[in-house]
């Protein structure tokens, strides 16, 4: 990929860099490259091309973007929630500055997504899980220590939700199933949902959710 951005000048960027940086994407799917925005020759490019003007000034021998200029397409390039999975990801991992964004003449995607990102959420998973339900009136609250471990969201006072991964698998998985038993032996309810519930079954996922409020199982005394 390299090689073939500077044979055609242009630099890796968007959802492309931010993957090759381990920050959260939700499908980097074909490459996505930045260009000059009065480059003409990079029409060649098999992928998704941004022309434009970088807010933070590119090396001109650079092969790839920096991270503050990969978010910047990222927020107008992705979907709303999918972006603000990849700009929590870049915070909670320190990859960028939050100060740093906001002294920047930020476009105004971006500058919706700088104000609205947190680095608490320890996934993409769990920024989109909460995105999608911040709707509700009611208190959301990631990452809590609950009985000598932390949990995925805590929804009110005693609905807790955990949302697996790839790596739920084995003696994680043994341990998630411990602790889900000494959750509820303590008053707590537990919602376990996995990736693709998540991405591909929504509709379902939120009906249980949705229900467990119904019925108050997110209060502590009813």
């Amino acid at each position: 990929m390299l090689v073939a951005a500077a044979k055609r000048g242009v630099v890796l960027s968007c959802v492309t860099l931010a993957g090759r940086r381990d920050l959260w994407v939700t499908s980097a799917g074909e490459p996505h490259v930045a260009a000059p925005a009065n480059s003409g020759h990079a029409g060649s490019v098999r992928g998704v091309v941004h022309w434009n003007r970088p807010i933070f000034p590119r090396d001109p021998d650079a092969l790839e973007d920096s991270v503050e200029n990969a978010l910047v397409l990222v927020a107008r390039c992705q979907p709303h929630e999918d972006a603000l999975a990849t700009w929590e990801s870049a915070m909670r991992t320190k990859a960028v500055d939050p100060d740093v964004l906001a002294r920047a003449a930020l476009p105004p995607a971006a500058r919706e997504l700088l104000a609205e990102a947190r680095p608490f959420a320890d996934s993409g998973t769990e920024t989109i899980f909460q995105t999608r339900l911040r709707w509700l009136d009611v208190p959301l609250t990631p990452q809590v220590w609950i009985l000598g471990h932390r949990v995925d969201l805590l929804i009110g006072e005693r609905l807790v939700v955990q949302i697996d991964g790839g790596h739920h698998v084995g003696g994680q998985r043994s341990s998630d199933i411990a602790h889900d038993a000494e959750l509820m032996l303590h008053g707590y309810h537990v919602i376990r949902i996995g990736y693709d519930q998540l991405m591909n079954q929504w509709g379902s996922v939120q009906h249980v959710i949705l229900a467990a409020i119904a019925q108050r199982l997110h209060l502590r005394d009813w």
